[in-house]
């Protein structure tokens, strides 16, 4: 099997860098969008064997070294007990206002409440055999509770911050409960084979330094410690975390992901050569022409030096609109320019 993504996780020297993408199974694929067409969203992350077929996908059409599987990280919340729909981003129709809403929340079981995801995983570990590893992830805990407050996306995430700030003792009750859930629905997923797993805190870096440190911090790193991880990587990705890689730091992941806000040898610089980093091209460079995507591949390439423990990503998820000879033209840069 192709392990370098798995080695450069580990900090191991590897034969060039390994890469994939966010939301690298997605509507940019014209493949994904003739699976789409049978199904809604929701029935597509529902049903192993379709959201199996996607995972595998960018796999074969584009050569990354890792496959992540297809899912959403709302998934495991719709069973606490809010009613998830995508119109077409996410929406919950009661969200969590009051500590008599957090109280009803109930902690799924991930094997009665959402089996699709681990049949999907046991699935995607004997298609992908002798091919990639396989890459599991969830929401961290502030993300996930943002959309639980709120009830949908929003620009400032004011209704959070209101918990967070006037009603202390609700927020950190919703916390523990999201916390714990996520716990339980990642041990899940590295049970059923999971390689590696990759924490998404989108909305990590809408905090300040400070507050980020004092409400979320504590849960994220609770969360991480409470993984069975002996020989499964975590990544953890914040978001905006660029002013504050020490402190995200200290949540304990093996692999920082990095947006597209700072430089990547910067930030190796601040972290230190024990942490392996994931990053961090900006997802708009993919619009490019050919000569200015290899000249940024090369640009980030150049800022890691050399150095053990990169993998290379997208500074966020690949935008629906990229055509997708452009993201396998990245990918075939990475492999080139990198090769040792």
């Amino acid at each position: 099997m192709n392990n370098r993504f798995l080695d450069a996780c580990w900090g191991k020297p590897v034969d060039r860098t390994p890469v994939w993408l966010m939301r690298q199974a997605g509507r940019y694929l014209p493949e994904y969008m003739a699976v789409r067409s049978r199904c809604s969203f929701l029935e597509l992350c529902k049903t192993p064997e379709l959201a199996a077929e996607v995972t595998i996908q960018p796999v074969d059409i584009l050569g990354v070294d890792a496959a992540i599987l297809f899912s959403d990280i709302l998934t495991p919340v719709e069973p606490m007990g809010l009613k998830l729909d995508f119109v077409p981003g996410p929406v919950f129709e009661n969200p969590v206002r009051t500590m008599a809403d957090v109280e009803k929340l109930r902690i799924p079981d991930p094997e009665s409440d959402v089996p699709y995801v681990l049949q999907a995983i046991k699935i995607l570990r004997k298609e992908l055999a002798g091919k990639v590893p396989l890459i599991g992830f969830g929401g961290a805990p502030f993300t996930l509770a943002c959309y639980m407050v709120e009830g949908k996306g929003s620009k400032d995430w004011a209704t959070i911050k209101r918990m967070m700030y006037a009603a202390p003792e609700v927020y950190a009750a919703l916390m523990e409960k999201v916390t714990m859930m996520d716990m339980e629905y990642l041990n899940a997923q590295i049970k059923a084979g999971a390689q590696a797993i990759q924490i998404f805190d989108t909305w990590g870096g809408v905090l300040s330094p400070t507050d980020y440190e004092k409400y979320v911090l504590p849960y994220t790193t609770k969360l991480i410690n409470g993984l069975n991880r002996k020989e499964t990587p975590v990544i953890h990705f914040v978001k905006g975390s660029g002013t504050m890689l020490p402190v995200v730091q200290k949540a304990g992941g093996d692999v920082m992901g990095l947006d597209w806000h700072i430089n990547l040898g910067a930030a190796r610089d601040i972290l230190g050569p024990e942490m392996a980093v994931q990053g961090n091209l900006d997802p708009t460079t993919l619009y490019a022409p050919h000569a200015v995507i290899e000249q940024e591949v090369k640009r980030v390439l150049d800022e890691n030096g050399g150095r053990p423990g990169h993998i290379f990503n997208l500074g966020h998820g690949i935008l629906p609109t990229v055509p997708p000879e452009n993201a396998k033209f990245m990918v075939d840069c990475v492999h080139r320019l990198s090769q040792r």
